[in-house]
């Protein structure tokens, strides 16, 4: 697709799911794409398929939640290939709970991966791009910044503060695009982490009409493909058949 080629385009939480599923479909319609998560043999082996098939892909280890590594994920990618045209904050996390299990190390690791880890890659990627006067942040929010489900409580509200972050960064700048990107329930290893038996069954509940990764990844290709003077702010993506639930 036009507007596409050639990009360099920055992907997090890029060993698997929506962040795999991405990668591949952009750096088949001729995008370079730089991969980060903390599996590094799941990035090493994707790394190697797209390159296989004729793309441009490159990986380094990284933890959202470390600035540090952020800094130094953006900077080896500036570094390599000159520019960072898009940065794609996707980590993420979902290990649903209701409130009164008061599992506060998980709320502690939601507030940091979905929130801090948007931060620290908007930290990083926002001084080079209104340096180079262009750019486009995409963020992974979710249906759950649209609307509150029981045992999602905490898990939404980082969503929603997402989805709060990147209006404001987007109003802040007249030299950047700036997408929102909030799937519903998709077909992924999210939420392979909760430890709650309600919550897990109310996922399993939820992904009997769950989006597949294509579909999420031809979302953020559409968004990117867009002239440089459109920015598509917002992306809601639900299956036809979740008609009956906000998720």
């Amino acid at each position: 697709m036009m507007n596409v080629a050639n990009k360099v385009i920055l992907i997090t939480g890029a060993s698997s799911g929506i962040g795999e599923a991405t990668a591949r479909v952009l750096a088949k319609n001729g995008a370079i794409v730089m991969l980060g998560a903390r599996r590094t043999e799941r990035l090493e082996a994707i790394v190697s398929n797209i390159k296989d098939s004729g793309g441009q892909a490159a990986y380094r280890q990284l933890d959202v939640t470390n600035a540090q590594q952020m800094k130094e994920f953006v900077s080896f990618a500036k570094h390599n290939f000159g520019r960072i045209d898009v940065m794609f904050n996707n980590a993420g996390i979902m290990p649903l709970s209701p409130m009164r299990a008061l599992k506060t190390d998980e709320w502690n690791n939601i507030v940091d991966i979905n929130i801090k880890g948007v931060l620290n890659g908007i930290a990083a990627v926002l001084p080079i791009m209104e340096q180079q006067g262009s750019g486009h942040i995409i963020n992974t929010a979710s249906t759950g910044a649209q609307a509150i489900a029981p045992l999602c409580t905490v898990y939404c509200a980082s969503k929603y503060a997402v989805r709060a972050i990147s209006e404001g960064l987007r109003q802040e700048t007249d030299k950047l695009r700036v997408t929102v990107l909030s799937p519903g329930v998709t077909t992924t290893e999210l939420g392979h982490d909760i430890t709650d038996e309600t919550a897990a069954g109310l996922l399993m509940q939820f992904r009997d009409t769950s989006l597949n990764v294509e579909a999420v990844a031809n979302a953020v290709l559409y968004a990117i493909s867009q002239p440089d003077n459109v920015d598509v702010n917002e992306l809601v993506i639900r299956t036809v058949a979740s008609h009956g639930h906000s998720f």
